[in-house]
């Protein structure tokens, strides 16, 4: 497999790296092409049953002073909004049909797998480039210059500028030059990201109308209204009926300047680890090193289940991979931990092994699978001790304070079913091993909440790390259970 183009106008290429290094860098494809050869869209993502399908439009919207703004507005918006919605419907549609789908102009190279297109939640997004300028010169009072949005019943014929109506019986959504950076940067994880877009298009639908000032505003108001009865952010309410929503202007600037926005970005650094391992195998991939049998463009890995983790989770899992790799202790050369941590997707759990092996034996030729058996085995050890699991992700790795190379194993074991058969076969195997078996196992219980509060008068900083109790301002929050045997 060779590496996914990169678009190919400025801002073509910048949506490309956008997608390929926050969140779909396997599953992102530019520029992909229809059966008679003319291009579906800019890009094209796919990831289970999300479908992405975006358009890039750059169009100056000129100042002159000497011709009606209504009348520059109106050819500037028929030409990068009015156009690129009936190409959105249309790629919907090709999409829908069946029909094949090219990487290139010349149809030689083919979409690399197949999805559900019939059950498919298909995302349209337009992002429309060149009117913020001409948005910030109209009115002092425009914050940042984006387009003003409303959803309603329309059929296009309102017009004023900045301001575009889309009909909520067919939804597009729609960025500009400024928000479509704040969007993806914020929510730049599959899961963050289309639980976004579902929850727009379900306030979309049940409101008469859906108005706000920018996108990034929308965005800030979905971030701080966390519905705890439903356990995910919505958009207005769900506990009163309303005819319709209007988000203010400067919801998202006034958000980015609290502390708790500011505390809890500076906690999700350590969250790009987990977005590192991820990459690191997608590349190996896309190189044609990946060695083993899993399917990772059809979800049958190890790597497409930890692409589903939201950030804040990611952010949980990095920090206590990264604790149990700190705490691995100086017991010998022939010395294993193993650590257990629960994913956001209920009922799966991934395994940390790390194991550390005499040079002997690390220099035998079947070192690699024999070290790949162990890892199975304490898969299969901790299904057997947690019943409940219906996945459980291996991640093998050398104890990186003893090993100058990094290599990682994934195994990728689906449990649904589990005969008594296969629950012996494992407890034989683990019998030398005794994974979560041992007296030394502890259990811990944390909590991880999407947003981190900024430490308290007179506790220390390390206070607000992922593991308090304290509860979150906006109610988001998910216990963890973290193993050592």
């Amino acid at each position: 497999m060779t590496d996914n183009s990169t678009g190919v106008t400025e801002t073509e290429r910048m949506l490309a790296e956008f997608c390929q290094r926050s969140f779909l860098k396997l599953w992102s494809y530019p520029n992909p092409h229809k059966d008679d050869g003319h291009e579906l869209c800019d890009l094209l993502a796919v990831f289970g049953t999300h479908v992405f399908v975006f358009f890039d439009r750059q169009n100056e919207l000129p100042e002159v002073s000497d011709k009606d703004p209504q009348t520059l507005w109106d050819r500037w918006k028929r030409n990068v909004i009015e156009r690129q919605v009936k190409t959105a419907h249309g790629a919907e549609r090709y999409i829908r049909s069946c029909r094949a789908i090219f990487l290139d102009p010349r149809r030689e190279k083919p979409f690399p797998f197949t999805f559900d297109r019939d059950n498919a939640v298909i995302h349209k997004i337009i992002i429309a480039h060149g009117a913020k300028e001409a948005c910030e010169r109209s009115s002092p009072q425009n914050v940042y210059g984006s387009l003003a949005i409303t959803y309603t019943e329309s059929d296009g014929s309102h017009s004023r500028p900045f301001h575009i109506e889309i009909d909520k019986r067919n939804p597009v959504h729609i960025f500009d030059s400024h928000n479509m950076p704040i969007v993806l940067r914020e929510l730049d994880t599959v899961s963050d990201f289309s639980a976004y877009l579902d929850e727009k298009v379900r306030a979309i639908s049940t409101l008469d109308y859906l108005s706000y000032c920018g996108e990034e505003d929308l965005l800030g108001h979905y971030l701080l209204n966390y519905d705890a009865a439903a356990k995910r952010h919505v958009i207005g309410s769900q506990k009163e009926k309303f005819d319709g929503v209007m988000i203010g202007e400067g919801e998202w600037h006034d958000f980015v300047q609290t502390d708790l926005y500011k505390t809890t970005k500076n906690s999700d650094r350590i969250s790009y680890f987990w977005d590192d391992l991820i990459q690191r195998t997608c590349q190996n991939s896309l190189d044609g090193t990946l060695g083993g049998n899993s399917d990772i463009l059809q979800g049958k890995s190890a790597i497409y289940e930890m692409v589903k983790e939201p950030r804040f989770v990611r952010r949980a899992l990095a920090e206590k991979m990264l604790a149990a790799v700190e705490e691995f202790p100086d017991a010998g050369p022939f010395s294993r931990q193993v650590t257990l941590l629960p994913s956001f997707q209920p009922n799966v759990a991934y395994i940390l092994l790390q194991l550390r092996l005499p040079d002997t034996l690390r220099a035998e030729p079947d070192y690699r699978e024999k070290r790949l058996a162990i890892l199975e085995i304490a898969c299969g050890a901790a299904k057997n001790k947690f019943s409940h699991f219906e996945k459980v992700i291996g991640i093998g790795i050398e104890p990186p304070k003893f090993s100058k190379t990094v290599a990682e194993d994934f195994i990728l074991m689906p449990c649904e079913t589990w005969t008594e058969e296969v629950k012996t076969h494992y407890e034989e195997h683990n019998k030398e091993w005794k994974f979560f078996g041992t007296s030394q196992m502890r259990q811990f219980k944390d909590t991880a909440t999407q947003f981190v509060p900024p430490p308290r008068a007179g506790r220390p900083a390390a206070s607000a790390k992922i593991g308090r109790n304290d509860p979150c301002p906006c109610g988001s929050r998910k216990k963890y259970k973290r193993c050592h045997g």
